[in-house]
């Protein structure tokens, strides 16, 4: 769907929904989340990591590598918000950015050391939770 005020396009895809859903820029699909016990104020922090992460591009991208860094972005945030969060596309997100906008390179790194990250992923289960940790770090929810 393309919106013809800012040209901006998206694609909305749903499945079984148990609240509401919202579909447009800036938006993070969560409908797993609740189930894996993140909190509504877990997931408004993740989605403030995501703004701050979108606005620090726009500051920071020249205008070559604009579009292609808020896709990296996107593909970032479709990852963490999979049924199962997606740690080799996360780790490509942050691989990109180390080697194309390393400015922008710590906020994504630490987006994904993020303990709430961890709790998203820790909660899809042991498999993603140890390759987290394997990727980047750490595991889950510790601090």
């Amino acid at each position: 769907m393309k919106d013809q005020g800012t040209g901006d396009t998206f694609e909305v895809q749903i499945g079984s929904v148990r609240g509401p859903v919202h579909a447009g820029k800036g938006d993070i699909l969560i409908e797993h989340w609740d189930a894996r016990g993140v909190t509504a104020a877990e997931i408004e922090a993740l989605r403030g990591m995501f703004g701050q992460l979108r606005a620090e591009v726009a500051a920071e991208a020249p205008p070559e590598l604009a579009e292609e860094a808020q896709a990296q972005v996107d593909a970032l945030e479709k990852a963490v918000a999979a049924e199962e969060p997606d740690v080799s596309a996360m780790e490509r997100a942050r691989d990109w950015f180390l080697k194309h906008l390393p400015s922008v390179a710590g906020t994504v790194t630490s987006l994904l050391v993020n303990p709430i990250l961890g709790k998203v992923v820790e909660a899809a289960g042991d498999m993603a939770a140890d390759e987290l940790q394997r990727r980047f770090g750490r595991k889950g929810s510790e601090t």
